[in-house]
Parts: structure tokens; C-alpha cells; sequence
């Protein structure tokens, strides 16, 4: 006996809700001064960041990360008992195993979702963000939640004002869900990895190369350690090239876009691709100055800030681009649609 199967009608993913989450704590610039030889000026000039937001201690990245996806599902009106998947992007996971994915899908109270952690530091959100919609285009869910999340503050080292001046904690998720007739949701994306970066930005020990031990932690090997100038001439390349190659291969310019959510890691960076693209900056989201680079958590915290500040309107077309440790580089084209 013969098995016809019928053809799949292609479905199409689009984010039907978002929130993000920051801790209430302040570390303002002028908190800097007093633990590190810096001043605002320097730090504001050469980053674009006045103050981040901070963990209280025994505040981890899951607790980020429920706030942000209880947010988001409150904004669609929904219960976690929806859920069909959750993916956490994120490089400070609560622990090693299990993934911070299931410990927010404990504290959601979502029964019927699987999922599990997504790791690309700063372009972890997108990343996970196109894992998510495939699985909603293969036609296996409706509800999948990405999150980005990280407490950057656990991994800091507060005496080193290469890397103490630039991050932040924080949180924010989307759902993503089948588009309705006639609407469009996620168009294209384009991802990159170069694994020869790795040294320019990592968190030498606490895997399997160098497990913890007392030298590991003597040399300060569990915070992350930076070559900035390496890390800040490739995201000013990478950024832009990236913006550039998605808006290309799909015919449009910077001026076809409504707006643009880049990761927010540097103010310098965000304007030098914001110019290549001929962009104004009324259509660029810039929330470095309040939080900070909250690593997997900046694009959806700033999806929240262009929503907030009206800078999204349905039917928009919107760039996300980023760039982070690995090497990593993502860009995401789609059209806004609640």
C-alpha cells in the first residue's frame, strides 16, 4: 500500500510578543570612579554608556529570564501552559547543567515545553532566535520563546575598567508564532562564526581545557578578558558588512528599513553602521547609555525600548545586527507585526 502524502503549505514565523527585565540596582559611571582609575567622561565618550543595571548577589540569569518571559506572555495575553519550547541564549548560565532553559521553564510553570540553552555571547539572541523559527516554519510548534539573558556581573572582574565599564544584567524574550494571512514576520538571516577571534574575547577557564582550581582563580581566569581594540576594529567591519550583505541579497538599502536594533555593545560602533547604511537616527535604537552591553539580552531588551518609545509600527521592515565573542556575527531581516 502506497502513502500519498499531501504537500506542506510553507508557514512563516513572526514575534507576536516581547519583554525584557533588568535588576532595579544601579552601577552608574560615577560608581566606576570610585572602584577603578576611570571617569564618565572617558567611559561615556568611548562607549556611549552612562550606567547598567546589576544583580543583587544570589540573583541568577534564570530569574532575569522568567521575569522577561512572564513580561512577554502577559503582553500576548497568554499562560505558560502554551509553551511548547523555550531557548535560553545566554553565556551565563545558572550552572553547567542542567540548562538555564529548564529552570525557567520550573519557575514559568510550562508543562508541556521542552528546550534548552543556546551559547554565542552576544549573538546568541539571533541565533536562537532563527532556531526558534524553524521550528515554528517545519510546522512542529506554534509557541516557541527565545530569551537572551546574561549576568555579566558574575563573570566581571571590577579592578579591570577594560571590561568592568562596558556590561550590564539583563533580560528579554520573544514568542514567536505562525504569521496570520497576509503577514510576513521573519524574511532572511545571515550568521558568521570565525573561531580565530576566540582569543580576543573569552572566559579562559572553568571548562574542559581548565577546569576551576585554586591557580585558575588566583589568575582570574573564571572573568572575561578582552583584547579591545582587536574585539572593537571587527565589530566596526563585521557590523556593517553583515547590515549590508542581508540588505543586498533581499534588494533593499538602509532606506527601505523602519528600524534598526543592532546589539548594543558600543555607541561608536552602532552610529559608524547606522552611517554606512544611510540611516537617520530617528530609525536607529540606541539604549546603550541606560543599560549598558547586556550581551544576549540587548536586542530584545532594545526591541522593548523602539516598542516603549514608539519607534515600531506594524508592517515596519527591521534589521538586527550583531556582533560578539567567538567570533560571532548575525543579522536578521523581518517585518514588524503587532
Amino acid at each position: 500500500m502506497s502513502l500519498t502524502l499531501k504537500p506542506r503549505i510553507p508557514v512563516r514565523a513572526k514575534i507576536s510578543s516581547v519583554g525584557s527585565f533588568v535588576p532595579p540596582h544601579l552601577l552608574t559611571n560615577a560608581d566606576l570612579e570610585k572602584m577603578v582609575a576611570t571617569n564618565d567622561q572617558w567611559i561615556t565618550e568611548r562607549t556611549g554608556i552612562r550606567e547598567r543595571h546589576i544583580v543583587d548577589k544570589g540573583v541568577a540569569t534564570s530569574d532575569l529570564a522568567f521575569e522577561a518571559a512572564k513580561i512577554c506572555l502577559s503582553r500576548r495575553g497568554i499562560d505558560a501552559s502554551e509553551l511548547e519550547v523555550i531557548i535560553v541564549a545566554t553565556v551565563t548560565p545558572d550552572m553547567s547543567f542542567p540548562a538555564t532553559a529548564c529552570l525557567v521553564q520550573h519557575k514559568l510553570g510550562a508543562p508541556h515545553a521542552w528546550g534548552f540553552d543556546l551559547s554565542a555571547a552576544c549573538s546568541g539572541f539571533p541565533f536562537a532566535l532563527q532556531v526558534g523559527a524553524k521550528l515554528v516554519e517545519s510546522g512542529a510548534h506554534k509557541k516557541v520563546m527565545v530569551i537572551g539573558a546574561d549576568v555579566m556581573s558574575s563573570i566581571i572582574d571590577y579592578t579591570d575598567r577594560s571590561t568592568c565599564i562596558i556590561f550590564g544584567d539583563g533580560a528579554g524574550a520573544v514568542l514567536l508564532e505562525p504569521c496570520e494571512p497576509g503577514e510576513i514576520g521573519l524574511i532572511d538571516y545571515f550568521h558568521e562564526i570565525d573561531g580565530s577571534g576566540a582569543p580576543a574575547l573569552n572566559m579562559p577557564a572553568g571548562g574542559s581545557l581548565l577546569p576551576p582550581s585554586h591557580a585558575t582563580v588566583d589568575a582570574k581566569q573564571h572573568f572575561v578578558h578582552q583584547d579591545g581594540q582587536t574585539v572593537y576594529k571587527f565589530a566596526v567591519r563585521k557590523m556593517s558588512e553583515i547590515a549590508e550583505t542581508i540588505l543586498t541579497r533581499n534588494g533593499l538599502t538602509g532606506a527601505d528599513l523602519g528600524c534598526f536594533i543592532p546589539h548594543q555593545a558600543n555607541k561608536r560602533i552602532i552610529l559608524s553602521t547606522a552611517e554606512r547604511l544611510g540611516l537617520p537616527l530617528d530609525r536607529v535604537v540606541i539604549n546603550i547609555d541606560r543599560f549598558g552591553n547586556t550581551t544576549a539580552g540587548t536586542i530584545p531588551i532594545a526591541m522593548n525600548t523602539a516598542i516603549e518609545e514608539n519607534h515600531l509600527k506594524k508592517g515596519d521592515l527591521v534589521l538586527l545586527a550583531s556582533v560578539g565573542a567567538g567570533f560571532t556575527a548575525a543579522a536578521t531581516l523581518l517585518r514588524w507585526e503587532f
